[in-house]
């Protein structure tokens, strides 16, 4: 965990994660958008149905033989004290940095190390990875390529619904995938989304016909 913003009143207002492991940024591609959670909140004194919605970026970890060209006059740089929740490594130097890169607007923030070199270090890593990502998105739209969803943080917009109240379900709406055992996929189970999206997003045929079968079981119609 790079950096944790809790929120106002309770919960997380934005999380920086690194994620290492064999083909990690490929199969995890398959979770950018816009998450939905509808559940009996705990802060509610009526044990109501809330929804919550949670928008998520995946970005490659690129390493130095990736050109991504950084003006210094483009940054923005502050720093200021680590907030660790945990209270086991606050120090009383301000060691935390946020990188602003003004050109984009795009603002990355870290605060693992107790090092501000560190932290700027990886701060600039994120930085060149999300830029980065900006660019071959570029590419791929000049050379009509699959254009990014740019959806908002609202009903409708979301990717994949977890519902936990009246029933329990995790639906895929771009692979129209179910799954009953909504905990497991909370906890991390996310295989079976994950390759059915990359799937269908490689034109495999069998995905179309997976997609069409799973679509007609809802609504019980024949293939």
């Amino acid at each position: 965990m790079l950096d944790l913003q809790p929120g106002d009143e309770a919960g997380i207002k934005s999380v920086t994660l690194s994620i290492q492991g064999e083909w990690a940024y490929g199969y995890l591609r398959a979770e950018a958008g816009v998450h939905r959670l509808v559940r009996i909140s705990p802060f509610d004194s009526q044990a109501r149905r809330h929804t919550s919605f949670a928008s998520v970026f995946v970005y490659p970890d690129i390493d130095e033989t990736v050109k991504v060209e950084i003006d210094e006059k483009d940054l923005r740089v502050e720093t200021m004290r680590s907030d660790d929740a945990d209270n086991q490594h606050v120090n009383k130097t301000e060691s935390a940095i946020r990188i602003t890169h003004v050109p984009t607007g795009i603002a990355v923030h870290c605060q693992s190390e107790r090092s501000q070199h560190k932290n700027r270090s990886t701060a600039m890593r994120i930085l060149r990875s999300k830029l980065a990502e900006i660019e071959e998105r570029k590419m791929q739209e000049k050379m009509g390529g699959i254009h990014a969803a740019k959806k908002a943080i609202e009903w409708g917009s979301q990717i994949r619904s977890y519902v936990l109240a009246p029933y329990r379900l995790a639906s895929d709406h771009r692979t129209e995938m179910k799954l009953s055992n909504v905990d497991a996929v909370l906890d991390g189970d996310l295989d079976e989304f994950m390759v059915a999206m990359l799937l269908q997003l490689a034109g495999d045929p069998t995905a179309a016909k997976a997609k069409e079968e799973r679509k007609a079981a809802a609504t019980g119609d024949e293939v």
